[in-house]
């Protein structure tokens, strides 16, 4: 009876070894393998890479695992990742093997590692990329990659390809990230925002990062895609469903203007999007007003949106809504938030906390949408955006 278990064994070994050895010569028939990770903007920053790539000519597979999981096949279409179960990041053998399928010269995918004992993996074992990309180093994730953001950047940083080139737009902790790029001999390229206009990004049907496109105009000049050609692909891509958008909506005599920031859920990415739409200052007739989606099981996140709307910012009022409101409503208290200003709408529906939203407005108002946006974030959205595509 010992035997079987023993045959067992063995089968499986030989299966894996086998496995592991198709996988790497899928992987030495991609020629551009391109492995984007960081805190924030890597599906972004996938899906301007790819789209650069594409407009180059290079035929360009490309994956998110972003806002939703989505395929870019190599004529720009998408379709969705199917999955069974949880996300898994060994998934990303079967995208290595459909790029092989399609005949593909360049493969653009996001990290989908977030444990640190998962980011070398992710790259040694199942990318072996090309080209790494780091986007940035933030305060996200500290419960598993953490406690401090020098531990993100150094599992991010964890992704670097061995004897190949990295890019990144992070400067606060380029210098771990320098360590291990010449640790295992890569040539590290840190990108400029300054070098991307307002023009170029006006360019864009969405609001989109000038660190990110500076970010993915690097790698696809270092991949032989001239600036003016990459740059016009990317004008031209489909953005991601997480990507920052600005709703206008018509009410009897008020104005709201929605800005769908859900995608960006740690602090100081929200901070800085907070500042680039000019909401530090109060502008006279104009409320500010923050729509915090939570969930409960991120108790560390819902203690960044509580510190977020009591001491970063200044909004006349702070809607919640999601699961676990009462927490966020409690410690945002504690900080010093007047509880006057909250609204608990824990529980509550889409429709109910649009409505609530549009309620709280007198004249015009502008509403940034933190937090989280799978399920009841994605629907709020949908109710800013059909409103404001009926009034034109």
């Amino acid at each position: 009876m010992a035997l079987v278990p023993a045959l067992l064994t063995a089968g499986l070994t030989t299966y894996g070894v086998v496995e592991l050895r198709r996988h790497e010569r899928h992987l030495r028939r991609i020629p551009i393998r391109v492995h984007v990770n960081g805190t924030r903007g890597k599906s972004s920053v996938t899906r301007l890479i790819a789209a650069g790539l594409r407009a180059g000519g290079r035929r360009t597979l490309a994956k998110t695992t972003g806002t939703m999981a989505r395929l870019i096949r190599p004529d720009g279409s998408e379709v969705d990742v199917f999955r069974i179960g949880r996300p898994n990041v060994i998934e990303q053998t079967r995208i290595v093997r459909r790029a092989v399928e399609m005949r593909s010269e360049a493969l653009v995918i996001e990290c989908m590692a977030v444990t640190p004992e998962l980011q070398p993996l992710s790259e040694l074992r199942l990318i072996r990329s090309t080209v790494g990309v780091i986007t940035n180093c933030r305060a996200d994730h500290l419960d598993v990659m953490g406690p401090t953001v020098d531990d993100v950047a150094r599992a991010l940083a964890q992704t670097c390809p061995q004897g190949g080139d990295l890019f990144t737009a992070e400067r606060e902790r380029i210098d771990i990230v320098e360590q291990v790029a010449r640790a295992r001999g890569s040539n590290l390229h840190v990108s400029d925002a300054a070098t991307v206009t307002a023009t170029e990004l006006s360019g864009f049907s969405y609001i989109e990062h000038a660190e990110n496109v500076a970010l993915a105009l690097a790698a696809c000049i270092h991949l032989g895609v001239s600036r003016e050609t990459a740059l016009r692909g990317m004008q031209l891509a489909m953005p991601d469903p997480g990507a920052l958008r600005r709703y206008t909506v018509n009410v009897g005599d008020s104005t709201v203007e929605f800005i769908n920031a859900f995608a960006a859920n740690d602090p100081d990415s929200t901070l800085l999007i907070w500042q680039r739409l000019g909401l530090e200052k109060p502008r006279a007739g104009v409320q500010r007003i923050v729509l915090a989606n939570c969930r409960p099981d991120r108790l560390q996140r819902s203690g960044q949106i509580a510190e977020f709307v009591a001491k970063r910012v200044a909004a006349e009022h702070v809607v919640l809504s999601g699961e676990g409101t009462d927490l966020v409503a409690y410690k945002a208290a504690s900080m010093g938030l007047d509880p006057q200003r909250i609204s608990n709408l824990g529980g509550r529906n889409a429709e109910s906390v649009y409505e609530h939203v549009l309620a709280l407005v007198k004249r015009e108002a502008v509403v940034v949408g933190i937090g989280n946006i799978v399920g009841l974030g994605e629907e709020i959205v949908l109710h800013f955006r059909n409103r404001a595509l009926r009034h034109g």
